[in-house]
């Protein structure tokens, strides 16, 4: 098992571009593969349930196998458990994927009624930053997520730290959001589509400000998804909820928050600037879906 430790972000739709140019990126030629994903669980959504992902994907002329566990962070920094290794397919190796002790805690009887739930393709660019504290691979992801007829746009952005401190995640994130119009996310594409397939969209409960930024962040998640504006609200008043708890910089940054949800264009580089600020004020962990 490796451990991924893994700052996700949404982008707006000037994003991908503006990526694209910015001075940390620019004139390094990224890396472009195409991703196949299918998604599989059993009919009644107990992986889902236990907050495990199960996918088979297709990496040119190769196929992986992967499952990931329950994530722990909060503000789009996340930690999971991941286990990762190539198959022959076309379908998923059910024997070494038994062995695994997350598998192992859900029962024998799981296995047998895994099926295929829904698809995730998107085009990945990619490309490797090093420097004395870190070594971060960029990853930038567009493209759809299908669940029967239902589609949901991919246009996200990993940070995904493969050696050093995790803290330059956030730096990136930081330098990168000067110029990018972005924003933590903290809903993985196994709940989004979970969520597109029709159990909907559960927010999680707000008891601390940690709590209360990462209600507000998977508001955000499902307002993209579903372009409900009561997501809007529940985000608006989450960001008021922690104006109300935070220091005095934390709660300059979650009322102008709150403020600007009152626009439609309310994600702004400055907006992605004060959200990922919040993100570094405020580290607890909570339990990701």
């Amino acid at each position: 098992m490796a451990n991924e430790i893994e700052l996700k972000l949404a982008l707006g739709p000037t994003g991908p571009e503006a990526l694209r140019h910015h001075p940390r990126l620019a004139g390094l030629a990224p890396r472009t593969t195409r991703l196949g994903n299918t998604y599989f669980d059993t009919p009644e959504g107990e992986l889902e349930a236990a907050r495990m992902a199960l996918r088979l994907r297709h990496v040119d002329d190769r196929l992986l196998q992967t499952l990931k566990t329950r994530g722990e962070g909060s503000g789009g920094l996340s930690t999971r458990g991941e286990w990762e290794w190539e198959v022959m397919g076309p379908g998923l190796d059910l024997t070494r994927l038994a062995d695994l002790p997350p598998m192992e805690a859900l029962g024998e009887g799981v296995l047998g009624r895994l099926m295929p739930r829904f698809s995730t393709d998107f085009v990945r660019e990619t490309w490797w930053l090093e420097d004395n504290n870190a070594t971060i691979e960029v990853a930038l992801d567009l493209g759809e997520i299908r669940a029967d007829e239902r589609k949901a746009p991919i246009r996200e952005l990993e940070l995904e730290l493969k050696a050093g401190d995790p803290a330059a995640l956030v730096e990136l994130a930081a330098r990168l959001a000067e110029d990018v119009p972005l924003r933590p996310s903290d809903t993985s594409k196994a709940a989004r589509g979970s969520a597109l397939l029709g159990r909907g969209w559960t927010l999680p409960e707000g008891d601390s400000a940690p709590t209360w930024l990462h209600r507000a962040v998977v508001a955000l998640d499902a307002l993209a998804d579903t372009d409900d504006a009561a997501w809007r609200h529940q985000a608006h008043q989450a960001f008021q909820r922690l104006a109300e708890l935070g220091d005095d910089a934390v709660s300059a940054d979650a009322q102008r928050l709150a403020e600007a949800l009152a626009t439609p264009t309310w994600l702004t580089t400055t907006f992605g600037q004060r959200a990922l600020s919040l993100a570094r004020r405020l580290p607890g962990e909570v339990s990701l879906g």
